[in-house]
């Protein structure tokens, strides 16, 4: 197993961009979690919005169609299973499976900013599919896929600068000159802001520049 998370990490690193790095982590999932049949990524507002942004199949495409209830446990667990339509059945977990056929459900959470939660879920078609082994290999898998995410999102963070390198350098600038600090970490508090509140860097900067003078 360790070696197979070895070579998941490397496949999930090469992938160049944070789509690909989440469409490469449910192809993972469901080869690597024990039981696992289908798997998805849902990114997950506080209230009711939800929009499913990788699949492995149009079933499972289905049923992330309705909001899962168990789902909002992940804010306070890093895992959640529910198993055979039962209500209860992991650590905080509610209500029935979310599509026909589906009988067990794995939940991983990948990243919570604020308000907004990005989970991996694993599914079976048999109830009872995940135990305590895939529960731990779960964590470890969506270590691994947390951090190739973070460093992907990073990347397009820098492509995207380049691009936009003008406004950026203003906006740069802009923070030197209101924070006292020199340009390295001015940058690093722009991509930091970014990732924190899920703003495109060029969006952030733009805005920065923007505001009138004397706005802090």
């Amino acid at each position: 197993m360790a070696e197979a998370l070895a070579v998941a990490a490397r496949q999930l690193h090469d992938a160049s961009t944070s789509q690909g790095t989440l469409h490469t982590a449910v192809r993972l999932a469901v080869r690597l979690l024990p039981g696992a049949e289908h798997a998805a990524v849902s990114v997950v507002e506080r209230g009711d919005g939800h929009r499913t942004v990788a699949w492995s199949d149009d079933l499972v495409r289905a049923a992330q169609r309705t909001p899962s209830p168990y789902w909002t446990a992940l804010w306070h667990s890093p895992v959640v299973r529910l198993q055979d339509d039962e209500t209860g059945a992991g650590p905080g977990a509610t209500g029935a499976m979310p599509g026909p056929g589906l009988r067990s459900a794995l939940a991983l959470r990948l990243r919570a900013d604020r308000g907004r939660l990005t989970v991996l879920t694993a599914y079976a078609r048999v109830p009872r599919a995940f135990d305590d082994t895939a529960a731990r290999v779960g964590r470890l898998f969506t270590e691994h896929v947390s951090l190739a995410l973070a460093s992907a999102t990073e990347r397009e963070q820098l492509a995207e600068a380049l691009r936009s390198r003008d406004v950026i350098g203003q906006a740069i600038g802009i923070l030197m000159e209101r924070l006292g600090i020199d340009a390295a970490d001015a940058f690093a508090t722009l991509v930091s802001v970014s990732q924190r509140e899920n703003v495109k860097l060029r969006d952030l900067a733009q805005r920065l520049v923007g505001e009138p003078r004397g706005t802090t």
